[in-house]
């Protein structure tokens, strides 16, 4: 049986990121993705957004991982060339109920050690986006847009490079813990059983089926999987903003927002539609939705502008906003397996967090 140090589940932005941290540091690393390309579903099916830290518990993982990694990821863009733009974004309250909502945001995101933010009129707002509608607004200018496929392409160079391996179509079915580490059972074409000293699973939607599956890990450790689809809604015409524009925050989502991607297209999304099996079909028949959400910020939304774009789905701990439940690293502390670190819920702001979260995992070997 074949025997590698380090053995990744997942090849999505947060396992490469993992990937490279860890080759960078020496180790000998195996990336087993079951998909048959990186990156194919929670990764590439969001707003590539670079979020600034605004909404989360101060102190919490997620705001540690998502300031520390929006910082980290700008600098390793400008370094390595991958295509992005801080583009800046207006949170708005489109009532006068929502105002003091909006500070209290504005109030936790200076928490979180955000600077620079400033709360605009609804004429200051206009001066940045003469469409957008708004009782008042926040002016975020860290935040910002990243081509995630390059970002993606960059990680695993940089992990290969440093002499980590990437398989494809590799889907691991079961596992076991042994006592000088883990064998796993790997299917796809060439089915094979492969042993390794530690274990990463960084699968995202997959990762509680994997650790429900590996015998020795005591099944109580593993938290549920709850699926909030989000499905986002493409704009036909004259792109409205240059910024990315935010409504406040609803329940299981961010609030369904503008963004404008490094082509110029714009999207609005995601909504939240809670799920029990994964599905990425967009119902064509939330348009009407979406439409009035949009007209709350932009009342100028012509009839007939949005087209069906795609989905994701976020791996959420429990039905909340992103800002009510933290991201779960569990170690030895947690499972009593040496060498096992399981990553459970990694949903928004897991793309602007992935180079924090990987440093993360590298101080736990």
């Amino acid at each position: 049986m074949e025997r590698v140090d380090t053995i990744i589940l997942g090849a999505g932005v947060v396992g490469l990121a993992i990937a490279r941290a860890l080759a960078l540091a020496g180790r000998e690393v195996l990336i087993l993705e079951a998909e048959s390309a990186i990156g194919t579903m929670t990764s590439s099916r969001n707003s590539g957004v670079i979020h600034a830290g605004i909404y989360y518990k101060p102190g919490s993982l997620k705001a540690r991982c998502c300031v520390h990694g929006r910082d980290m990821l700008y600098a390793y863009a400008a370094e390595r060339g991958i295509a992005h733009k801080q583009c800046g974004k207006l949170v708005v309250a489109t009532d006068e109920g929502q105002i003091e909502k909006l500070r209290e945001w504005k109030a936790n995101a200076e928490k979180n050690g955000l600077t620079n933010l400033r709360m605009l009129t609804p004429t200051e707002a206009r001066s940045f986006e003469p469409e957008v509608s708004c009782a008042a607004a926040m002016h975020v200018p860290i935040s910002g847009i990243i081509d995630v496929h390059e970002l993606m392409l960059a990680l695993l160079g940089d992990a290969e490079a440093a002499g980590a391996t990437l398989v494809l179509r590799s889907p691991v079915e079961k596992g076991e813990v042994t006592p000088d580490g883990f064998v796993l059972d790997v299917g796809g074409e060439q089915p094979m059983k492969i042993s390794c000293r530690m274990l990463i699973n960084a699968a995202g939607l997959g990762a509680q089926a994997f650790a429900r599956n590996l015998h020795g890990l005591d099944p109580a450790t593993v938290p549920p999987l709850v699926l909030a689809k989000g499905s986002y809604f493409s704009l036909t015409g004259k792109p409205p903003f240059k910024m990315l524009i935010y409504p406040l925050p609803v329940l299981g989502s961010s609030g369904l927002h503008a963004s404008c991607d490094l082509g110029g297209r714009v999207r609005f999304g995601p909504d939240v539609e809670w799920i029990e099996k994964i599905d990425y079909r967009v119902d064509p028949s939330r348009q009407p939705q979406f439409e009035e959400a949009i007209r709350r910020y932009w009342p100028g939304l012509p009839n007939g502008a949005l087209q069906p774009d795609y989905s994701g789905i976020r791996p959420k701990l429990a039905h909340g906003s992103p800002h009510d439940t933290d991201f779960m690293i569990q170690t030895v502390r947690d499972h009593k397996i040496s060498n096992l670190i399981n990553l459970y819920g990694i949903e928004s702001p897991g793309l602007t967090s992935s180079m924090a979260l990987a440093e993360e995992v590298l101080r736990q070997f």
